[in-house]
């Protein structure tokens, strides 16, 4: 089963919303696990001549990572005889500095509060944007207003079979790791757990053109073969995962798979909304073997429509693109 056994919580400055921390401080209790809060300030710029004058630019910097590590102690005080917890102020660019200490420190999972504006700010620049793409370890963005219990959990997985061999092993540990996870956190939090995948019939649309001259029966007929086709890699893999989560845990859970035809963009986001999804769990990297590609624009354009949390999770070997410089 997969347990979280260092995590790394980033508080957001100024939020009154504590969701996210009390899901930090519960998940680390209940895996008993080392919890890090941190919050990221920025580095003050050299060029303040004015604050020069009045102190050194080092103590005035010193004076503010002193008010904010004060600020991180009341914000965890309800809790810190419940769990230890470590704090600590980072200083910097702040996907940069979360990346730097996930490496540092060997975190294997983040939680944050989404940004504004929705669950992503819909800016690819922003820092979730980068964490969801360039984080070595899964990242947990929690919607603001988001409920302390979660009812339901969304596995979204692709059992598709025919990518290139390396790809194919790739996106199938994914899979496996999706839903571990996922089958975890439902055990944990008395959930209902979906297992989706999205397929289509390739080329169906081209083959009712006219031009072909195919039947209605053959094209039925093709586009069932797929649909069985589908539906045995998606039992292998839950028959697959059944038997790593142990037998009393996978009945225990009853997982719901469901195969549902369209396009990923489209029928995720809607059906998440159907369900009234808690949680989406999803892999987000979309090809293997190509350095700095690491969310797809399937995953991207799907995590800008969901309105729930979100917890995306990177293919074991992953490398993130930022250097820890030493």
């Amino acid at each position: 089963m997969q347990r979280f056994k260092n995590i790394l919580y980033v508080a957001t400055p100024g939020s009154t919303n504590h969701a996210d921390l009390e899901r930090a401080i519960t998940l680390a209790g209940n895996s008993q696990a080392r919890l890090t809060v941190v919050e990221v300030i920025e580095q003050m710029p050299r060029i303040t001549k004015l604050i020069d004058q009045i102190l050194l630019l080092e103590e005035f910097q010193n004076k503010i990572v002193a008010k904010h590590r004060q600020r991180l102690e009341e914000l965890i005080a309800p809790w810190d005889k419940k769990i230890a917890i470590k704090t600590k102020i980072l200083i910097g660019i702040p996907f940069i500095e979360i990346i730097h200490e996930i490496l540092r420190n060997n975190h294997d999972l983040v939680i944050k509060m989404a940004e504004s504006g929705g669950l992503l700010d819909r800016v690819f620049g922003s820092d979730d944007m980068h964490l969801l793409r360039e984080c070595p370890c899964p990242v947990w963005l929690i919607k603001p207003k988001s409920p302390k219990t979660i009812q339901r959990i969304l596995a979204a997985v692709d059992v598709d079979d025919y990518y290139p061999p390396e790809e194919l092993n790739t996106r199938h540990r994914l899979n496996v790791q999706i839903i571990e996870m996922a089958g975890s956190l439902a055990l944990s939090e008395f959930a209902r757990l979906h297992v989706v995948h999205v397929w289509e019939a390739i080329a169906e649309n081209t083959l009712r053109g006219s031009f072909l001259d195919m039947s209605d029966d053959k094209i039925t007929a093709y586009i069932e073969t797929v649909r069985q086709h589908c539906n045995q890699n998606l039992n292998a893999l839950m028959a697959e995962v059944g038997g790593k989560l142990g037998q009393e845990a996978y009945n225990y859970l009853k997982p719901q798979t469901q195969l549902l035809k369209g396009c990923p963009r489209k029928i995720i986001p809607a059906f998440a909304s159907k369900i009234e999804a808690d949680l989406v769990i999803m892999g987000t990297v979309a090809r293997t073997g190509i350095s700095g590609f690491f969310i797809g624009n399937t995953a991207e354009t799907i995590l800008n429509q969901l309105d729930c949390s979100v917890l995306a999770i990177k293919p074991q070997g992953f490398k993130t693109p930022v250097i820890l410089k030493h």
